[in-house]
C-alpha cells in the first residue's frame, strides 16, 4: 500500500538504544514506527522483538509514532478550541474525537490481573481519553512501563488538551474488538464482547461523559447474502447491553450507529467477511445493492425505539382445569433389592464384650416369612419425597435389560419385576398416578438386552416381536397397578437410522393393539409414544427461506415418528420429497421405507394422547455461516441467539418455544390430548438459590397456561424434569449429597404452583373440582371377578333369609307350645 505521507521514514525518526522486554519492545515499535491505517507491517519493518502480524488502531488519525503523539492530540485541541470559540456560537454544534476500544477481563479475580486489565484499556483507550477528558497527560500506566518513550506534555499544553470533547464517541467492535487486537494489548487476559462493561467502565473511569457509540457492529463470512442471521443477533446484543447500560448502570448514552451502511473492503480481512446492513454483489458490473435482513430488523427497532414489551410474552393469570396432571420425572427410579433383615432367618448373637459385631449361630434358624413391600426401604424414601412435593402423577421407565436379560421369557428378573409393583403399589397408595415407560434409550446398548443389542438393535425386525413380548409380560404384572403407559420414552431421532425407526413404529404400534385388545377393558388404562420435540424457530424471522428450513427440521425430528401415529400413517411427505432430492444430486443414498397398507393402518391412530418432552428451542437458517454448525444432509445452519438466557450447558430457556409447539401440535394433529412428559433444565450445582430453574419452570408452565386458555389447545398435564441429582445430576429438583435429598428452592416454588392448578388472579373465577376417590389397587381382584361376586352375594342372602325364616318359625312353635 502506498504511504499517505512520503516525506516521514523511518531514518527520520531518532530512536533511543535499550535492552527491554518482548512486551516493551513491541509498544516502543507501535508508538515510534510510522504505520498507516490499513497498512499491514512486514516482519523488515520491526525494529527489535518479535514480528508483527498487523497493527489495527484508531480511525481517528492517520501516523501513530512517539514524535507525533502531542502533535495528534493538540492538532484535535487546536480543532477544538477553534470551532468552540469561532463556530459554536453561531452553529450551537458538538465536536469530540472518535476513539476505538476492546473490553478485557481478567482470567482470575486477583489484583495483579485486574491491574493488567486496567493497564491494556490504558494502552488502547486510555491513551487519548485521559489526557482529554481527565487531566491532559498520559495515563499513569503507560507511563511507568515506558518511562522516558512517551513525549512530556507542560502545563500550558494539558490546560490546552484537557476538556476538548463535547461527548465520548466511541468505536466498538469496528476495528479494534473481536480478536483484531494484538495480544501484545491483552497483557495475557481475555478479551470480551461486553458492551455494557465497557460503558460502565468509560463512565466511572472518564467522570460519567455522555456517549456517542458512533462504530458498532458484528460480522458474517463474505459468503453471506441477505439473510444474516448471527449479525442480527450480536446487533441485539449490542443494543440491548447499551439499553441496560443506561436502565440499570446509570451511563449516559445519548446515540448508538451501527458499522457499517454497505458491504466493502475490509482491509487485511480483503472480502472474506461482510459488515454491511445492505448487500453489495462485488461481482456484478453496477454493483447491485440488496437490503439484508439486518436492515428490516434494525428499522423495526428504531421504530419501537429498544424493545418494549410484546403483549404476547406477558405473563398471564388463570387456572388449569380440574384432574389436570401434575408430575415429576425420573427416567430410572432408584432400585435396591437388598434384603430386608427381617428376611434373614439366621439367628446371631451379639459380641459385646470383644469384636462388637454380631456373630452368625451356625445350625439355628427362624421361621422364614414371605417378602413384603414394606421390606424395600428405598421405596419408602422415594414415595415421601414424592408426597412432599404434592405431584399427582410419577413417570419412570422400565429396565428392559434387567427385566428379561436373555430378551425373552426365558429368564425373568423376578425381584426386580416385584421391585416395581411394590413401587407402582405404593404410589397408588398415596394417590400418586405412575405412569410407566416401558422402553427408554440410555446407555451404549441404548438399554435394550444385550442379545437384542448385539444383533442390530431396532435394526432386526426380530425385535419387534421381542418387544410385544416384553410388553405383554409387563401389562400382565403391572397392569393391574399402572393405568398409565408410554411404549417408548424419547427415542432420539438423532442417532436413529430410517430403517430403525420403521421397527420401532411397528413395535409401538403392536404394543399399542395388544393392549388395546386383551388388557383395556380389563385394565382400564391408557398406552402412547412419549415424542421429544423441541421447537424450531426460523433464524431470520423476515426470510421465507429460514421458514422454510424450520419446517423442513420440524418434520424430520418430529414428523418422522408423530405422522404415522397421529396423522396419515405414513412418513411426511416434506422428508420423502427431501430425501428423493438429495439421492438424485448426492452421492448419499437414504432409504425411507414404505410401509404396507396394512401396517399404514396398523400404525394409524396407535394412541390415547399425545406425550411430548421438551427442553428449549433451536434457531435454523439457509445461509452457510458457520461449518462447525452446518448440517449438510438437511442443508441449515444453527444459530444462536447471544441474548437468551441460556443454562451451564449452554441450553436456551426460551418459554415461549413451548406455547408455539403446544399450538403446532394441535393445528397438525387435531385436537388431540397432550401431555407434556418432561421439561427441565441444568443448573449450576453450586448456585445456592436455583434461580435459573425457578424462573424456567415458572415461565414455561405460564406459556403452557397460555396455549391451554388462549389457544385452546387440549393439554392434560405438565411434568418437570426431573426428580433429583442422584439419577439425573444438575437436573433434579431435590439434591443429592452423601445420601442426603434436600429440596431446592425450585421443588417448592413447582409445589406452589401445584397447590394453586396454576397461576390464579384476584380475578381468576375459582374451580371447584369434585374430590377424588382414591385408588384401591386391592379392589382389582374384585372387579375383574364379577361373575363369582354375584354369586357369592346370592348365598349370601340366601343364607340370611335361611337364617331368618328358621328364627322366625321357631318362635311361633314357641309361642305354640306355650
Amino acid at each position: 500500500m502506498k504511504r499517505k505521507n512520503p516525506e516521514l521514514h523511518q531514518s527520520d525518526l531518532t530512536l533511543p538504544k535499550f535492552s527491554s522486554s518482548a512486551e516493551e519492545c513491541f509498544l516502543y515499535n507501535w508508538l515510534n514506527k510510522p504505520v498507516f491505517i490499513g497498512e499491514v507491517l512486514q516482519p523488515s519493518d520491526h525494529l527489535c522483538g518479535p514480528p508483527l502480524d498487523s497493527l489495527q488502531q484508531l480511525d481517528v488519525f492517520l501516523v501513530l509514532g512517539t514524535p507525533e503523539l502531542d502533535a495528534v492530540l493538540q492538532a484535535h485541541a487546536k480543532v477544538w478550541h477553534l470551532y468552540n470559540d469561532h463556530f459554536r456560537p453561531t452553529q450551537r454544534g458538538k465536536v469530540s474525537i472518535a476513539l476505538s476500544s476492546h473490553w478485557i477481563k481478567p482470567q482470575r479475580m486477583s489484583e495483579k490481573n485486574i491491574k493488567e486489565c486496567q493497564k491494556s484499556l490504558d494502552f488502547v483507550l486510555g491513551w487519548f481519553a485521559k489526557p482529554i477528558f481527565i487531566d491532559g497527560d498520559y495515563p499513569e500506566s503507560m507511563r511507568s512501563n515506558l518511562s522516558s518513550l512517551l513525549p512530556e506534555f507542560s502545563e500550558v499544553e494539558k490546560k490546552y488538551i484537557k476538556g476538548t470533547a463535547d461527548f465520548f464517541a466511541l468505536s466498538f467492535g469496528a476495528t479494534l474488538s473481536f480478536q483484531l487486537l494484538d495480544s501484545h494489548m491483552k497483557f495475557q487476559q481475555l478479551e470480551s464482547i461486553s458492551l455494557r462493561q465497557l460503558l460502565y467502565w468509560i463512565s466511572s473511569e472518564y467522570n460519567n461523559p455522555q456517549i456517542f457509540i458512533v462504530e458498532n457492529s458484528w460480522f458474517v463470512s463474505g459468503s453471506t447474502k441477505r439473510d444474516d442471521a448471527k449479525y442480527i443477533y450480536y446487533l441485539k446484543k449490542f443494543i440491548m447491553e447499551t439499553l441496560k447500560a443506561i436502565r440499570y448502570d446509570g451511563v449516559n448514552v445519548f446515540g448508538y450507529t451501527v458499522w457499517s451502511l454497505l458491504d466493502g473492503f475490509e482491509w487485511h480481512r480483503g472480502y472474506s467477511i461482510r459488515r454491511g446492513l445492505f448487500y453489495v454483489d462485488f461481482q456484478s458490473h453496477d454493483k447491485k445493492l440488496m437490503p439484508k435482513s439486518s436492515v428490516l430488523f434494525y428499522q423495526k427497532l428504531i421504530e419501537k425505539n429498544g424493545f418494549p414489551p410484546l403483549p404476547e410474552n406477558q405473563p398471564i393469570e388463570g387456572i388449569f382445569p380440574c384432574g389436570f396432571a401434575w408430575g415429576i420425572v425420573d427416567n430410572y427410579i432408584q432400585v435396591d433389592t437388598t434384603p430386608a433383615q427381617f428376611l434373614d432367618s439366621n439367628v446371631y448373637v451379639w459380641d459385646v464384650h470383644q469384636t462388637k459385631k454380631l456373630i452368625k449361630v451356625d445350625g439355628v434358624f427362624t421361621s422364614k416369612r414371605k417378602r413384603h413391600c414394606v421390606d424395600f426401604a428405598a421405596i419408602r424414601l422415594q414415595i415421601s419425597l414424592l408426597q412432599e412435593m404434592h405431584v399427582t402423577h410419577f413417570h419412570f421407565s422400565l429396565k428392559w435389560s434387567l427385566i428379561l436379560p436373555l430378551g425373552n421369557l426365558s429368564l425373568i428378573n423376578h425381584t426386580l419385576v416385584h421391585y416395581y409393583q411394590c413401587f407402582a403399589s405404593e404410589l397408588l397408595r398415596v394417590n400418586i398416578t405412575p405412569v410407566v415407560a416401558l422402553w427408554q434409550p440410555m446407555t451404549e446398548n441404548q438399554e435394550l438386552p444385550v442379545s437384542l443389542a448385539k444383533y442390530g438393535a431396532w435394526e432386526n425386525p426380530e425385535t419387534v416381536q421381542a418387544f410385544v413380548e416384553y410388553a405383554k409380560f409387563c401389562f400382565t404384572s403391572l397392569g393391574d397397578h399402572v393405568k398409565f403407559w408410554i411404549t417408548m420414552n424419547e427415542p432420539s431421532v438423532k442417532n436413529l437410522t430410517y430403517t430403525a425407526g420403521h421397527n420401532l413404529l411397528k413395535a409401538h404400534a403392536k404394543a399399542w393393539h395388544l393392549y388395546d385388545k386383551e388388557f383395556r377393558r380389563s385394565q382400564k388404562g391408557k398406552i402412547s409414544i412419549a415424542l421429544q420435540a423441541d421447537w424450531v424457530e426460523p433464524a431470520c424471522p423476515f426470510s421465507r427461506n429460514d421458514q422454510q428450513v424450520a419446517d423442513r427440521i420440524l418434520e424430520f425430528d418430529i414428523g418422522w415418528l408423530a405422522e404415522p401415529i397421529f396423522g396419515n400413517g405414513d412418513y411426511p411427505q416434506v422428508m420423502r420429497a427431501w430425501l428423493h432430492q438429495r439421492n438424485s444430486v448426492d452421492l448419499y443414498n437414504f432409504h425411507l421405507p414404505y410401509f404396507s397398507e396394512d401396517e399404514k393402518k396398523l400404525i394409524q391412530g396407535s394412541f390415547d394422547f399425545f406425550a411430548l418432552s421438551h427442553y428449549t428451542t433451536t434457531l435454523v437458517g439457509w445461509e452457510k455461516e458457520d461449518a462447525l454448525k452446518y448440517d449438510h444432509y438437511l442443508e441449515v445452519q444453527m444459530i444462536n441467539d447471544i441474548t437468551w438466557l441460556h443454562s451451564p450447558s449452554r441450553a436456551a430457556v426460551v418459554p415461549w418455544g413451548l406455547r408455539k409447539l403446544l399450538k403446532w401440535v394441535k393445528a397438525k394433529y387435531g385436537d388431540v390430548p397432550i401431555y407434556v412428559m418432561a421439561n427441565g433444565i441444568d443448573d449450576d450445582q453450586n448456585m445456592v438459590h436455583d434461580k435459573l430453574r425457578v424462573y424456567y419452570i415458572q415461565n414455561y408452565i405460564n406459556e403452557a397456561l397460555k396455549a391451554y386458555t388462549l389457544d385452546n389447545v387440549n393439554l392434560q398435564g405438565y411434568f418437570v424434569y426431573s426428580f433429583n441429582d442422584k439419577t439425573a445430576p444438575k437436573y433434579g429438583l431435590y439434591s443429592y449429597i452423601t445420601n442426603q435429598y434436600e429440596p431446592k428452592p425450585s421443588m417448592k416454588h413447582y409445589r406452589e404452583i401445584i397447590d394453586n392448578n396454576g397461576f390464579p388472579g384476584p380475578e381468576t373465577p375459582e374451580l371447584i373440582c369434585p374430590e377424588e376417590i382414591a385408588s384401591c389397587p386391592e379392589c382389582h381382584f374384585f372387579r375383574t371377578r364379577k361373575s363369582l361376586l354375584a354369586f357369592i352375594s346370592f348365598i349370601f342372602v340366601a343364607f340370611i333369609v335361611t337364617i331368618f325364616f328358621i328364627t322366625y318359625y321357631s318362635k311361633r312353635v314357641e309361642r305354640r307350645y306355650k
